[in-house]
């Protein structure tokens, strides 16, 4: 590079620059669907512990199985990926109906899975659930 002409070779570090600056904007894109998620929902049937722990009218967070489950009439649960589809991150918090997600401060309706605030523009993925013995397991064939 030494043989080009310095105006050259600012314009060509300029695009380079500009190139990586671009991927991390990707990196960070509001259009991520699952975030840096390889597996945002189980791949396997797990169990979540007891069904009644689940308030009617509320939700539990299952951080360890990336799992959240609400509850909006007795007998009646819906399951969804505790995973937030901006970044990937794991919602660290649920009051209420929402789920909070602490690295961008997406907010999750638990109820529906769908983002409620942004930067997140797509739902959380549902995850099937079953009641077995008394006992919430959720993922595939649940």
């Amino acid at each position: 590079m030494s043989g080009l002409p310095a105006a050259r070779r600012t314009v060509l570090k300029g695009a380079a620059l500009a190139g990586a600056a671009g991927l991390g904007a990707a990196a960070c894109s509001t259009e991520s669907k699952l975030g840096h998620a390889q597996t945002p929902t189980p791949t396997a049937p797990v169990e979540l512990g007891a069904a009644d722990e689940v308030p009617v009218g509320g939700a539990k967070l299952y951080r360890e199985q990336r799992v959240v489950v609400s509850c909006q009439a007795e007998g009646r649960y819906k399951a969804f990926s505790a995973q937030c589809t901006h970044a990937g991150c794991l919602l660290d918090t649920v009051e209420g109906n929402e789920g909070n997600c602490p690295c961008h401060g997406s907010r999750f309706d638990m109820t529906t899975g769908k983002a409620v605030q942004g930067p997140a523009t797509v739902p959380l993925p549902s995850v099937p659930l079953r009641i077995e013995g008394g006992k919430l397991v959720a993922g595939p064939d649940a």
